[in-house]
């Protein structure tokens, strides 16, 4: 163990991607002393931590939580995958790579819920300080898709390193982007300076020279590792806050944590920051007595603020797809997916010699932020209007959310949904008349995949006993809102609409052959059943501490401190209100980037 002091001016509990930033922000002043409790272990050298093609295999590794949800009744009872990271630098240590912007509007919609401060021009240097794009070159420029597009390469210059992964020259990357182009609907600005809608080229949080892993343990805590005034201790699992209400007052004074089986105590005698995850920052706020009485007392656990909105809130994109096999010639991921020798070795060879090939991506190339609106009838229009109308909810918190996302679905000009390239087969769950096979099929083919961005259901995470090892109870909800059922199958049908465009359809066997029969979805109905027996979860999961006023459901104000407590913030997607348009990495950095200022501001740090 290492050097422990009797007290740190903050304790952070969690060092995932939120928690590693703040700490690493607030031990720049060096008459701060920083306390970092992660209940992972630094997997940081781990090959499968640092190549990105093998992200995968760390799915339900040690170095996921590995979490399921409770049965999915609109899901047809189906327990759905939710993989969280369990290791220094948490889930930005275990994800995909993807790293894109929230849409603006989006961004802007945190501050009409009431969070003053929080909107996309306050946040946007944010983004910039926490992420370093690469440069591109002419011929780069060309292959991207990118010509004519006002990118900027030196707005941004902080520790994730980025690239655009894999091969660039990949005809996919083009096609995509022209095909966007010929419709007026590619993105011509910076995504993380004007995201709006469009298409375009992703960034993955992979360095462009060592072609590996850039996350929060390798690019924010290990340049600084060294600091006398930060001390990371990993394998602690955090048991609860602990509080002293000797002044009538509820304040925090520090937290108890395992370690090699024995219990510890620590002091704070500035803040205890709570960066657990979405999924595990309640669960530590109820274990400690904070959360809903009624909860609370079924398991024996004092009360020290009845907060019943602790845990809910949940909300996570649903994803769906469609696979196209492909022309001959079309280099995919597929081989590797089968486990195909020949695929494997080549793959590793390429990457130990050159870090190239198949195993420097990890298939996410491109995006487009898109009006669901886009693509459906005024007749499929005005029935989406009336079904919003007939679901506006009663609750003050329900209906702000309710109202964001009405504007925004009904826009033509606000993104509202996500449609992406995935470069391989996804075999997903089926219902058990579909005909598709569940393991990966012969061939190569192409996904053209889309996320539900704006989701209206919501779920909980709450604790199912008073022990820190035991684990919660996950229920996301989906598909709870008929809303959404309708918007995800509207976007379902819009796949093939861009699978057939030019130049994209030429990347495809005509007629297009679907890898799964099912997926040939010829109406609202079978597009329906398709999300219901095929739809898994994004692993973007945000909101079960959320930031919002307290008559809204808020469990932290918009300096991200708890309601009623001194001395307690939560810093981490749990306090994100609203979820991002797409993938929630960059916007988990940027958040916490922003917290880490407002923390330093409060004390007057350097």
């Amino acid at each position: 163990m290492a050097t422990m002091l009797k007290s740190y001016d903050f304790v952070v509990v969690g060092g995932g991607t939120a928690g590693l930033v703040v700490a690493t922000r607030l031990s720049e002043d060096p008459s701060q002393n920083v306390l970092v409790l992660e209940a992972g272990i630094d997997l940081s050298d781990d090959p499968r931590v640092k190549t990105p093609g093998f992200c995968f295999s760390l799915i339900g590794s040690e170095a996921d939580w590995a979490f399921r949800s409770s049965s999915q009744l609109n899901l047809g009872g189906r327990q759905i995958v939710l993989p969280q990271g369990k290791a220094l630098g948490g889930s930005s240590a275990i994800n995909a790579h993807v790293f894109v912007p929230p849409a603006k509007g989006l961004v802007d919609s945190w501050q009409s819920l009431g969070n003053d401060g929080w909107d996309w021009d306050s946040l946007q240097r944010y983004f910039a300080k926490a992420y370093t794009p690469p440069s591109v070159s002419t011929v780069a420029e060309k292959q991207l898709g990118l010509e004519g597009c006002n990118i900027v390469i030196d707005s941004a210059n902080g520790p994730i390193q980025t690239s655009f992964p894999g091969d660039i020259s990949h005809p996919s990357r083009l096609a995509w982007a022209e095909a966007f182009k010929s419709k007026g609907l590619y993105m011509e600005n910076d995504p993380f300076v004007k995201p709006v809608i469009g298409a375009f080229s992703c960034l993955a949080s992979i360095d462009p020279v060592k072609k590996e892993r850039s996350n929060a343990a390798s690019a924010y805590y290990y340049p600084v590792k060294s600091r006398e005034n930060l001390t990371v201790l990993t394998a602690s699992l955090v048991e609860k806050v602990l509080f002293d209400t000797r002044s009538g007052l509820t304040r925090v004074s520090g937290v108890q944590y395992k370690h090699d089986n024995e219990v510890y105590t620590v002091v704070a005698t500035k803040e205890v920051i709570v960066a657990a995850g979405v999924l595990h920052s309640p669960k530590v706020l109820e274990l400690s007595g904070i959360g809903n009485a009624d909860l609370l007392k079924r398991f024996g656990i004092p009360v020290v603020m009845d907060m019943p909105e602790v845990g809910e809130n949940l909300q996570d994109h649903l994803t769906c797809g469609i696979g196209y096999e492909t022309v001959e010639g079309i280099e995919t991921l597929d081989g590797l997916m089968r486990q195909e020798p020949e695929a494997i070795q080549k793959a590793l060879n390429d990457y130990a010699t050159s870090q190239s090939g198949l195993f420097a991506t990890t298939g996410f190339d491109s995006y487009a932020f898109l009006p669901v609106v886009q693509g459906i009838s005024a007749k499929d229009r005005d029935a989406l209007e009336e079904l919003l109308r007939q679901q506006h909810p009663q609750s003050t918190q329900a209906r702000a959310y309710h109202e964001i996302a009405e504007k925004t679905l009904l826009s033509p000009i606000e993104p509202s949904a996500a449609y992406f390239t995935f470069n391989m087969q996804s075999p997903l769950p089926m219902e058990s008349d579909f005909k598709y096979p569940s393991d990966p099929k012969a061939g190569n083919f192409f996904t053209i995949g889309t996320i539900l961005s704006q989701p209206l259901s919501r779920g909980s995470v709450h604790i199912t006993s008073n022990d820190a090892s035991s684990v919660p109870i996950v229920d996301p909800g989906y598909l709870s809102s008929p809303v959404d059922t309708e918007v995800f199958a509207h976007q379902m049908l819009y796949i093939d609409t861009i699978a057939t465009a030019t130049p994209i359809k030429d990347l495809f066997k005509q007629p297009l052959r679907r890898r799964d029969p099912d997926s040939h979805l010829v109406d609202l109905d079978a597009a329906r059943k398709y999300v219901k027996g095929s739809s898994i979860s994004n692993w973007h999961l945000a909101g079960t501490c959320a930031m919002l006023p307290r008559d809204k459901g808020g469990v932290v104000d918009a300096k991200l401190r708890l309601y009623g407590v001194e001395n307690l913030r939560v810093v981490d997607a749990s306090a994100i209100p609203l979820v991002s348009t797409a993938n929630l990495q960059s916007t988990v950095y940027a958040f916490a980037e922003r917290a880490a200022d407002l923390i330093k501001e409060a004390y007057g740090l350097k």
